[in-house]
């Protein structure tokens, strides 16, 4: 590092990470910027994996956002990939890195730190989970071998299960009876799509249903029987047993918070690094983002972690700025805006549910419509299912609902940004639009 010259170290890359080294290099041409990946994919469209697996997406390249080569050229980021931080020294402002490849080790010093580490998939500690055909999908390394997996399994024993119908789970559901196999999906809540109300969610319940997925609700997953170390089925919390010759474990996240408390940042209620509204954890040196951190929620202004691209990635570009320029801009509170395709239909959300609403102690109501998601008289018009839920009796947005073939992602979009601006019911009624 030349005298003089910021040095800015960031931890982990993909979303947050990626997102945040681009746009530190577009407001400092001069300062340093170090990229350590413990993985050999620095940037990659997580969200597109399930349907590689299952050949839509037919070019692996096409998921890989930037390269470690495109970040070194076009941003003169010095990557280091299979480089994994052990330690923080804050006090020193340093950090200790491993080099995955040798197991040698370094220090490294810095003037700012972003941490973006990630989570990790919720693996309960059943018998035979780790018996081989069972996975889960996190990174590219996971989507390969399931690939490999799917492609290797001969036609007549193509059974999976999988637990889960939450976002991962709904679309390896689909992406595996595109590949010919028999689907038993299994979720502990008593509907498919966890975070929609139940009256929404039913619409992807029957799409699933009508594709040929056997669905187990309100059932868990108790262990995974095995046959010479490989899968051969699974016992669910009722005694079902299920046949299967893969399974994928889609529970969710977990946090990547070790090397945040191991130094002595903060972690809040949900587990999850603090941060304030300028994305500075508790050492005022070091930002966090992405999928370890407990963001500000919109709808009810407590701590959330939102594991999804959107908000690691607007999340990444404004620590990078905030790191070499100097702490300029609050950071928006998520929303959990997401959408998800089950087949022919598709279901997106933003904000709190009914059930979420009242949980967090609103005294809410909701409002439903059907209608076409375009003039019914030109060709192509399908039903569309919208819900909104408000607070009562000011009339406050406090969330949304679509499901249908078509449309829904634009209602979400405008109806997050009303959300987003604490609008009310009255002015979603008064917006003009196409």
């Amino acid at each position: 590092m030349t005298e003089g010259t910021m040095r800015v170290v960031i931890v982990g890359g993909v979303a947050g990470g990626a997102s945040a080294a681009a746009r530190a290099r577009r407001c400092n041409e001069s300062a340093e910027i170090i990229l350590l990946e413990r993985d050999g994919d620095v940037s990659f469209a997580n969200c597109g994996m399930p349907y590689h697996i299952g050949g839509e997406i037919v070019e692996r390249a096409k998921l890989v956002v930037a390269s470690a080569q495109l970040l070194r050229r076009r941003f003169r980021i010095d990557v280091r990939e299979q480089s994994e931080a052990v330690s923080i020294d804050r006090a020193a402002r340093t950090i200790r890195v491993r080099r995955l490849a040798d197991g040698s080790e370094y220090e490294l010093s810095w003037d700012r730190l972003i941490l973006s580490p990630g989570a990790a998939p919720v693996i309960p500690p059943l018998p035979g989970i780790t018996a081989t055909g069972v996975y889960s999908l996190r990174n590219l390394v996971d989507m390969d071998r399931i690939r490999a997996a799917v492609e290797a399994t001969v036609e007549g024993a193509r059974t999976a299960v999988v637990a889960g119908a939450g976002f991962i789970g709904l679309e390896m559901a689909e992406q595996l009876v595109r590949k010919g196999f028999v689907v038993h999906l299994v979720e502990l809540q008593s509907q498919v799509l966890p975070p929609l109300d139940m009256d929404m969610s039913v619409a992807i319940r029957d799409e699933l249903i009508q594709q040929g997925v056997k669905l187990y609700l309100g059932r868990a997953l108790q262990s995974v029987t095995e046959q010479s170390g490989s899968v051969s089925g699974v016992a669910l919390s009722d005694g079902t047993q299920l046949a299967a010759s893969l399974v994928i474990v889609g529970l969710g996240v977990r946090p990547n918070v070790g090397l945040a408390t191991a130094c002595g940042l903060e972690t809040g209620p949900t587990g999850g690094i603090r941060i304030n509204e300028f994305l500075q954890t508790s050492d005022p040196h070091i930002y966090a983002v992405g999928d370890a951190v407990e963001y500000p929620y919109g709808p009810t202004g407590s701590a959330a972690r939102v594991a999804l691209a959107g908000p690691a990635n607007r999340a990444g570009r404004l620590a990078g700025e905030h790191a070499v320029c100097g702490v300029s801009a609050a950071f928006r509170p998520v929303l959990g805006t997401a959408i998800v395709r089950v087949f022919g239909q598709t279901a997106a959300m933003t904000g709190l549910s009914v059930r979420a609403a009242r949980r967090a102690g609103f005294d809410c109501r909701s409002a439903t419509v059907i209608a076409g998601q375009h003039a019914g008289y030109f060709p192509g018009a399908v039903m569309l299912t919208l819900k909104l839920v408000y607070e009562y009796p000011t009339g406050r947005l406090l969330g949304a609902q679509a499901t249908g073939a078509d449309g829904a992602d634009k209602r979400i979009d405008v109806l997050a940004t009303v959300l987003a601006f604490g609008g009310t019911v009255r002015d979603v009624a008064g917006l003009d639009l196409c």
